[in-house]
Protein backbone atom coordinates (compact mmCIF):
# COMPACT_ATOMS: atom_id res chain seq x y z
CA UNK A 1 0.00 0.00 0.00
CA UNK A 2 1.36 3.40 -1.08
CA UNK A 3 1.18 5.88 1.81
CA UNK A 4 1.95 8.93 -0.32
CA UNK A 5 -1.33 8.94 -2.29
CA UNK A 6 -3.26 8.50 0.96
CA UNK A 7 -1.50 11.49 2.55
CA UNK A 8 -2.20 13.56 -0.55
CA UNK A 9 -5.88 12.63 -0.33
CA UNK A 10 -6.00 13.58 3.36
CA UNK A 11 -4.46 16.97 2.60
CA UNK A 12 -7.23 17.46 0.04
CA UNK A 13 -9.85 16.73 2.75
CA UNK A 14 -8.30 18.79 5.53
CA UNK A 15 -11.52 19.79 7.28
CA UNK A 16 -12.95 16.30 7.70
CA UNK A 17 -9.57 14.81 8.58
CA UNK A 18 -8.90 17.45 11.24
CA UNK A 19 -12.35 17.12 12.81
CA UNK A 20 -12.12 13.34 13.15
CA UNK A 21 -8.55 13.52 14.48
CA UNK A 22 -9.57 16.12 17.09
CA UNK A 23 -12.60 14.05 18.04
CA UNK A 24 -10.37 11.03 18.59
CA UNK A 25 -7.93 13.16 20.60
CA UNK A 26 -10.64 14.58 22.85
CA UNK A 27 -12.22 11.16 23.32
CA UNK A 28 -8.88 9.64 24.30
CA UNK A 29 -8.14 12.40 26.81
CA UNK A 30 -11.55 12.16 28.48
CA UNK A 31 -11.81 8.36 28.38
CA UNK A 32 -8.36 7.82 29.93
CA UNK A 33 -9.06 10.13 32.84
CA UNK A 34 -12.64 8.90 33.22
CA UNK A 35 -11.55 5.26 33.36
CA UNK A 36 -8.88 6.20 35.89
CA UNK A 37 -11.53 7.88 38.05
CA UNK A 38 -13.81 4.85 37.69
CA UNK A 39 -10.99 2.53 38.79
CA UNK A 40 -10.30 4.68 41.86
CA UNK A 41 -13.98 4.80 42.81
CA UNK A 42 -14.50 1.07 42.29
CA UNK A 43 -11.43 0.37 44.44
CA UNK A 44 -13.01 2.45 47.21
CA UNK A 45 -16.32 0.63 46.78
CA UNK A 46 -14.66 -2.78 47.16
CA UNK A 47 -12.33 -2.07 50.06
CA UNK A 48 -13.22 -4.25 53.06
CA UNK A 49 -14.46 -2.73 56.30
CA UNK A 50 -12.99 -5.49 58.47
CA UNK A 51 -16.34 -6.38 60.08
CA UNK A 52 -18.87 -9.13 59.36
CA UNK A 53 -21.12 -6.88 57.30
CA UNK A 54 -23.60 -9.58 56.34
CA UNK A 55 -24.55 -10.16 59.99
CA UNK A 56 -24.32 -6.69 61.54
CA UNK A 57 -26.99 -4.19 62.46
CA UNK A 58 -26.68 -0.69 63.95
CA UNK A 59 -29.34 0.99 66.07
CA UNK A 60 -29.02 4.67 66.95
CA UNK A 61 -30.98 5.38 70.13
CA UNK A 62 -31.72 8.75 71.69
CA UNK A 63 -32.92 8.90 75.26
CA UNK A 64 -35.92 11.05 76.20
CA UNK A 65 -35.88 13.24 79.29
CA UNK A 66 -32.11 13.92 79.21
CA UNK A 67 -30.86 11.27 81.63
CA UNK A 68 -27.87 12.17 83.78
CA UNK A 69 -24.42 10.60 83.48
CA UNK A 70 -25.21 8.61 86.63
CA UNK A 71 -28.36 7.13 85.07
CA UNK A 72 -26.93 6.20 81.64
CA UNK A 73 -24.78 3.18 82.72
CA UNK A 74 -27.87 1.38 84.03
CA UNK A 75 -29.83 2.29 80.89
CA UNK A 76 -27.05 0.97 78.64
CA UNK A 77 -26.73 -2.24 80.63
CA UNK A 78 -30.50 -2.82 80.49
CA UNK A 79 -30.60 -2.20 76.73
CA UNK A 80 -27.69 -4.53 75.99
CA UNK A 81 -29.27 -7.24 78.12
CA UNK A 82 -32.54 -6.76 76.23
CA UNK A 83 -30.81 -6.94 72.84
CA UNK A 84 -28.85 -10.08 73.72
CA UNK A 85 -32.13 -11.84 74.56
CA UNK A 86 -33.74 -11.00 71.20
CA UNK A 87 -34.13 -14.23 69.17
CA UNK A 88 -31.41 -14.44 66.53
CA UNK A 89 -28.96 -12.07 68.26
CA UNK A 90 -25.45 -13.41 68.86
CA UNK A 91 -24.03 -10.44 70.77
CA UNK A 92 -24.16 -6.64 71.05
CA UNK A 93 -22.20 -3.72 72.48
CA UNK A 94 -22.54 0.06 72.67
CA UNK A 95 -20.17 2.47 70.97
CA UNK A 96 -19.71 6.07 69.93
CA UNK A 97 -19.55 5.20 66.23
CA UNK A 98 -19.05 2.44 63.68
CA UNK A 99 -17.07 1.84 60.45
CA UNK A 100 -18.29 3.67 57.31
CA UNK A 101 -20.34 6.06 59.41
CA UNK A 102 -21.18 9.31 57.65
CA UNK A 103 -23.03 10.95 60.56
CA UNK A 104 -20.92 10.28 63.64
CA UNK A 105 -17.33 9.58 64.48
CA UNK A 106 -14.37 10.56 66.59
CA UNK A 107 -10.83 10.93 65.32
CA UNK A 108 -7.69 12.04 67.12
CA UNK A 109 -4.04 12.45 66.38
CA UNK A 110 -1.65 9.73 67.57
CA UNK A 111 1.71 10.67 69.05
CA UNK A 112 4.64 8.73 70.44
CA UNK A 113 5.03 11.11 73.38
CA UNK A 114 2.97 13.83 75.04
CA UNK A 115 5.43 16.56 74.07
CA UNK A 116 5.38 15.64 70.37
CA UNK A 117 3.90 18.69 68.66
CA UNK A 118 2.69 17.19 65.38
CA UNK A 119 0.72 13.91 65.43
CA UNK A 120 2.28 11.02 63.55
CA UNK A 121 -1.10 10.08 62.06
CA UNK A 122 -4.82 10.54 62.68
CA UNK A 123 -6.84 7.58 63.92
CA UNK A 124 -10.53 6.79 64.18
CA UNK A 125 -11.62 6.21 67.78
CA UNK A 126 -14.16 3.50 68.57
CA UNK A 127 -15.50 2.86 72.06
CA UNK A 128 -15.56 -0.88 72.78
CA UNK A 129 -15.93 -3.48 75.49
CA UNK A 130 -14.92 -7.13 75.82
CA UNK A 131 -17.75 -8.10 73.42
CA UNK A 132 -16.84 -5.71 70.60
CA UNK A 133 -14.38 -7.95 68.75
CA UNK A 134 -16.70 -10.96 68.67
CA UNK A 135 -19.72 -8.81 67.79
CA UNK A 136 -18.06 -7.15 64.80
CA UNK A 137 -16.14 -10.28 63.78
CA UNK A 138 -12.73 -8.62 64.09
CA UNK A 139 -9.68 -10.85 63.76
CA UNK A 140 -7.14 -10.46 66.57
CA UNK A 141 -3.70 -11.00 65.00
CA UNK A 142 -1.57 -10.15 68.04
CA UNK A 143 -1.97 -9.55 71.75
CA UNK A 144 -5.26 -9.93 73.60
CA UNK A 145 -8.79 -8.60 73.91
CA UNK A 146 -10.08 -6.19 76.55
CA UNK A 147 -11.02 -7.70 79.91
CA UNK A 148 -14.26 -6.79 81.65
CA UNK A 149 -12.57 -4.94 84.53
CA UNK A 150 -10.78 -2.67 82.01
CA UNK A 151 -14.05 -1.24 80.65
CA UNK A 152 -14.96 2.09 82.29
CA UNK A 153 -17.54 4.83 81.80
CA UNK A 154 -16.60 8.11 80.11
CA UNK A 155 -18.58 11.32 79.98
CA UNK A 156 -18.68 12.97 76.57
CA UNK A 157 -16.90 16.04 77.99
CA UNK A 158 -14.17 14.11 79.78
CA UNK A 159 -10.61 13.69 78.50
CA UNK A 160 -9.97 10.54 76.51
CA UNK A 161 -7.07 8.85 78.32
CA UNK A 162 -7.40 5.05 78.05
CA UNK A 163 -4.78 3.03 79.97
CA UNK A 164 -4.95 0.23 77.37
CA UNK A 165 -5.97 0.20 73.69
CA UNK A 166 -6.34 -2.12 70.72
CA UNK A 167 -5.22 -0.83 67.31
CA UNK A 168 -5.45 -2.01 63.72
CA UNK A 169 -2.59 -3.60 61.85
CA UNK A 170 -2.44 -0.60 59.49
CA UNK A 171 -1.94 1.77 62.42
CA UNK A 172 0.61 -0.56 63.99
CA UNK A 173 2.61 -0.70 60.75
CA UNK A 174 2.54 3.10 60.50
CA UNK A 175 3.74 3.62 64.07
CA UNK A 176 6.07 0.64 64.41
CA UNK A 177 7.37 -0.57 61.03
CA UNK A 178 9.50 -3.20 62.78
CA UNK A 179 6.32 -5.10 63.64
CA UNK A 180 6.70 -4.91 67.45
CA UNK A 181 3.67 -2.86 68.50
CA UNK A 182 2.13 -4.93 71.32
CA UNK A 183 3.31 -3.59 74.67
CA UNK A 184 4.41 -0.24 73.23
CA UNK A 185 2.94 3.01 74.53
CA UNK A 186 1.44 5.79 72.42
CA UNK A 187 -0.56 8.94 73.15
CA UNK A 188 -4.11 9.43 71.90
CA UNK A 189 -4.53 13.17 71.42
CA UNK A 190 -2.82 15.07 74.25
CA UNK A 191 -3.51 12.42 76.89
CA UNK A 192 -1.07 10.33 78.87
CA UNK A 193 0.40 7.28 77.09
CA UNK A 194 -1.77 4.20 76.50
CA UNK A 195 -0.41 0.66 76.28
CA UNK A 196 -1.18 -1.34 73.12
CA UNK A 197 -2.51 -4.72 74.27
CA UNK A 198 -3.82 -6.07 70.97
CA UNK A 199 -3.85 -5.68 67.19
CA UNK A 200 -6.81 -6.48 64.92
CA UNK A 201 -6.31 -7.24 61.25
CA UNK A 202 -8.59 -4.54 59.84
CA UNK A 203 -11.17 -1.98 60.95
CA UNK A 204 -12.08 0.76 58.52
CA UNK A 205 -12.58 4.38 59.53
CA UNK A 206 -15.45 6.67 58.53
CA UNK A 207 -16.74 7.45 55.07
CA UNK A 208 -15.61 10.65 53.40
CA UNK A 209 -12.54 11.68 51.43
CA UNK A 210 -10.95 13.32 54.50
CA UNK A 211 -10.07 9.84 55.85
CA UNK A 212 -8.65 8.39 52.62
CA UNK A 213 -5.06 8.73 53.78
CA UNK A 214 -5.66 6.74 56.98
CA UNK A 215 -8.63 4.59 56.01
CA UNK A 216 -7.67 1.58 58.18
CA UNK A 217 -5.89 3.33 61.07
CA UNK A 218 -8.37 2.78 63.87
CA UNK A 219 -8.14 2.55 67.65
CA UNK A 220 -10.43 0.71 70.06
CA UNK A 221 -10.68 2.24 73.53
CA UNK A 222 -12.23 0.44 76.57
CA UNK A 223 -15.04 2.88 77.31
CA UNK A 224 -18.82 3.12 77.55
CA UNK A 225 -19.94 6.56 76.40
CA UNK A 226 -22.21 8.39 78.87
CA UNK A 227 -24.28 10.46 76.48
CA UNK A 228 -27.91 11.00 75.57
CA UNK A 229 -27.41 9.26 72.22
CA UNK A 230 -26.23 5.65 72.19
CA UNK A 231 -25.22 3.46 69.28
CA UNK A 232 -25.77 -0.28 69.51
CA UNK A 233 -23.88 -2.62 67.21
CA UNK A 234 -25.66 -5.98 67.01
CA UNK A 235 -24.58 -9.25 65.43
CA UNK A 236 -27.31 -11.58 64.18
CA UNK A 237 -27.17 -15.26 63.41
CA UNK A 238 -26.71 -16.14 59.73
CA UNK A 239 -29.93 -15.64 57.80
CA UNK A 240 -31.72 -13.85 60.65
CA UNK A 241 -30.56 -10.26 60.15
CA UNK A 242 -33.89 -8.99 58.77
CA UNK A 243 -35.82 -10.63 61.61
CA UNK A 244 -33.49 -9.07 64.18
CA UNK A 245 -33.80 -5.66 62.48
CA UNK A 246 -37.53 -5.79 63.09
CA UNK A 247 -37.48 -7.39 66.54
CA UNK A 248 -34.65 -5.45 68.21
CA UNK A 249 -36.24 -1.95 68.14
CA UNK A 250 -39.55 -3.41 69.29
CA UNK A 251 -37.81 -5.13 72.20
CA UNK A 252 -36.08 -1.88 73.21
CA UNK A 253 -39.35 0.05 73.21
CA UNK A 254 -41.03 -2.72 75.16
CA UNK A 255 -38.30 -2.52 77.80
CA UNK A 256 -38.28 1.29 78.02
CA UNK A 257 -40.42 3.65 75.94
CA UNK A 258 -38.46 6.75 77.00
CA UNK A 259 -36.42 6.79 73.81
CA UNK A 260 -36.45 7.82 70.16
CA UNK A 261 -35.25 5.73 67.20
CA UNK A 262 -35.47 7.45 63.81
CA UNK A 263 -37.81 5.60 61.46
CA UNK A 264 -35.48 5.99 58.45
CA UNK A 265 -31.92 5.94 59.75
CA UNK A 266 -32.32 4.66 63.31
CA UNK A 267 -32.02 1.00 62.30
CA UNK A 268 -29.55 0.15 59.53
CA UNK A 269 -27.94 -3.02 58.27
CA UNK A 270 -24.32 -2.75 57.17
CA UNK A 271 -25.43 -3.25 53.57
CA UNK A 272 -27.43 -0.03 53.89
CA UNK A 273 -24.54 1.70 55.68
CA UNK A 274 -22.11 0.73 52.92
CA UNK A 275 -24.54 1.87 50.21
CA UNK A 276 -24.97 5.25 51.90
CA UNK A 277 -21.23 5.66 52.55
CA UNK A 278 -20.30 5.01 48.94
CA UNK A 279 -23.33 6.52 47.23
CA UNK A 280 -21.27 9.34 45.74
CA UNK A 281 -18.48 7.01 44.58
CA UNK A 282 -21.01 4.68 42.96
CA UNK A 283 -22.75 7.58 41.23
CA UNK A 284 -19.46 9.03 39.92
CA UNK A 285 -18.34 5.61 38.63
CA UNK A 286 -21.63 5.10 36.77
CA UNK A 287 -21.57 8.64 35.37
CA UNK A 288 -17.97 8.32 34.15
CA UNK A 289 -18.78 4.96 32.60
CA UNK A 290 -21.76 6.39 30.73
CA UNK A 291 -19.67 9.32 29.50
CA UNK A 292 -17.02 6.91 28.19
CA UNK A 293 -19.59 4.80 26.33
CA UNK A 294 -21.26 7.88 24.79
CA UNK A 295 -17.97 9.41 23.69
CA UNK A 296 -16.79 6.17 22.11
CA UNK A 297 -20.14 5.74 20.36
CA UNK A 298 -20.08 9.32 19.01
CA UNK A 299 -16.49 8.90 17.84
CA UNK A 300 -17.29 5.62 16.08
CA UNK A 301 -20.35 7.19 14.44
CA UNK A 302 -18.23 10.11 13.25
CA UNK A 303 -15.68 7.79 11.66
CA UNK A 304 -18.44 5.75 9.97
CA UNK A 305 -20.14 8.88 8.70
CA UNK A 306 -16.97 10.47 7.33
CA UNK A 307 -15.79 7.27 5.64
CA UNK A 308 -19.23 6.66 4.12
CA UNK A 309 -19.21 10.21 2.76
CA UNK A 310 -15.76 9.74 1.27
CA UNK A 311 -16.78 6.44 -0.32
CA UNK A 312 -19.75 8.12 -2.00
CA UNK A 313 -17.47 10.93 -3.20
CA UNK A 314 -14.87 8.52 -4.56
CA UNK A 315 -17.08 6.06 -6.39
CA UNK A 316 -15.58 6.99 -9.77
CA UNK A 317 -11.99 6.78 -8.45
CA UNK A 318 -12.76 3.38 -6.91
CA UNK A 319 -14.20 2.19 -10.23
CA UNK A 320 -11.15 3.39 -12.15
CA UNK A 321 -8.81 1.63 -9.70
CA UNK A 322 -10.82 -1.57 -9.98
CA UNK A 323 -10.72 -1.32 -13.79
CA UNK A 324 -6.95 -0.91 -13.66
CA UNK A 325 -6.58 -4.15 -11.69
CA UNK A 326 -7.00 -3.17 -8.00
CA UNK A 327 -8.54 -6.00 -5.99
CA UNK A 328 -11.20 -5.74 -3.32
CA UNK A 329 -8.48 -6.23 -0.73
CA UNK A 330 -6.57 -3.25 -2.15
CA UNK A 331 -9.62 -0.98 -1.80
CA UNK A 332 -10.32 -2.27 1.72
CA UNK A 333 -6.71 -1.75 2.80
CA UNK A 334 -6.75 1.76 1.36
CA UNK A 335 -9.58 2.94 3.58
CA UNK A 336 -8.27 1.04 6.63
CA UNK A 337 -4.83 2.60 6.20
CA UNK A 338 -6.30 6.04 5.66
CA UNK A 339 -8.33 5.79 8.85
CA UNK A 340 -5.34 4.38 10.75
CA UNK A 341 -3.25 7.42 9.83
CA UNK A 342 -6.00 9.77 11.00
CA UNK A 343 -6.38 7.80 14.24
CA UNK A 344 -2.63 7.83 14.89
CA UNK A 345 -2.59 11.60 14.59
CA UNK A 346 -5.58 11.82 16.89
CA UNK A 347 -4.17 9.54 19.60
CA UNK A 348 -0.86 11.41 19.55
CA UNK A 349 -2.61 14.69 20.30
CA UNK A 350 -4.97 12.87 22.69
CA UNK A 351 -2.08 11.48 24.73
CA UNK A 352 -0.79 15.00 25.34
CA UNK A 353 -4.31 16.18 26.20
CA UNK A 354 -4.86 13.23 28.60
CA UNK A 355 -1.65 14.00 30.51
CA UNK A 356 -2.42 17.72 30.60
CA UNK A 357 -5.98 17.09 31.81
CA UNK A 358 -4.72 14.83 34.58
CA UNK A 359 -2.16 17.42 35.68
CA UNK A 360 -5.01 19.93 35.97
CA UNK A 361 -7.11 17.49 38.02
CA UNK A 362 -4.15 16.74 40.28
CA UNK A 363 -3.52 20.41 40.96
CA UNK A 364 -7.16 21.42 41.43
CA UNK A 365 -8.80 18.34 43.01
CA UNK A 366 -5.87 16.48 44.64
CA UNK A 367 -6.37 13.42 42.45
CA UNK A 368 -3.70 10.78 41.93
CA UNK A 369 -1.45 10.97 38.89
CA UNK A 370 -2.69 9.11 35.84
CA UNK A 371 -0.91 5.82 35.26
CA UNK A 372 0.49 5.59 31.73
CA UNK A 373 -1.11 2.16 31.47
CA UNK A 374 -4.49 3.88 31.08
CA UNK A 375 -3.11 5.97 28.21
CA UNK A 376 -1.77 2.86 26.47
CA UNK A 377 -5.09 1.03 26.93
CA UNK A 378 -6.95 4.10 25.66
CA UNK A 379 -4.73 4.37 22.58
CA UNK A 380 -5.21 0.70 21.72
CA UNK A 381 -8.96 0.97 22.33
CA UNK A 382 -9.34 4.03 20.08
CA UNK A 383 -7.26 2.50 17.29
CA UNK A 384 -9.27 -0.72 17.38
CA UNK A 385 -12.52 1.22 17.57
CA UNK A 386 -11.49 3.33 14.57
CA UNK A 387 -10.64 0.29 12.47
CA UNK A 388 -13.85 -1.45 13.47
CA UNK A 389 -15.91 1.65 12.66
CA UNK A 390 -14.38 2.09 9.21
CA UNK A 391 -14.69 -1.59 8.32
CA UNK A 392 -18.34 -1.53 7.17
CA UNK A 393 -18.08 1.42 4.72
CA UNK A 394 -14.68 0.13 3.56
CA UNK A 395 -16.14 -3.29 2.79
CA UNK A 396 -19.01 -1.61 0.94
CA UNK A 397 -16.49 0.31 -1.12
CA UNK A 398 -14.45 -2.82 -1.90
CA UNK A 399 -17.57 -4.58 -3.24
CA UNK A 400 -18.25 -1.91 -5.85
CA UNK A 401 -17.75 -3.27 -9.36
CA UNK A 402 -15.94 -1.10 -11.93
CA UNK A 403 -19.12 -0.70 -14.00
CA UNK A 404 -21.29 0.26 -11.03
CA UNK A 405 -18.70 2.64 -9.59
CA UNK A 406 -18.23 4.57 -12.85
CA UNK A 407 -21.93 4.72 -13.70
CA UNK A 408 -23.29 8.30 -13.59
CA UNK A 409 -25.53 8.96 -10.58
Amino acid sequence: MQIKPILASLRWHKAGTTLIALQIALTLAVVCNALFIVQQRVTRLLRPSGVEESSLLVIQNQWAGKPTAQQIPALLAADLDTLRHVPGVVDAFSSNSYPLSSTSGWSMGVRYTMDQKTPTTPSAIYFADQNALSTMGLKLVAGRNFRQYEITDLDARATLAPPVIIITQALAEKLFPDGQAVGKRICIGNAAPSTIIGIVERLQTFSGSFANGWVERSTLVPYRLLYGISIYVIRARPGQLDDVARAAPAALFAANRMRSIDAKTGVQTFAQIRAAAYKTDSGVAVLMGVICVLLLAVTAAGIVGLTSFWVSQRRRQIGIRRALGASRTDILNYFLTENLLISLGGVFVGTLLAIGMNMLLVSQFEMARLSFIYVIVGVVLLLLLGQAAVLTPALRASRLSPVEATRPV
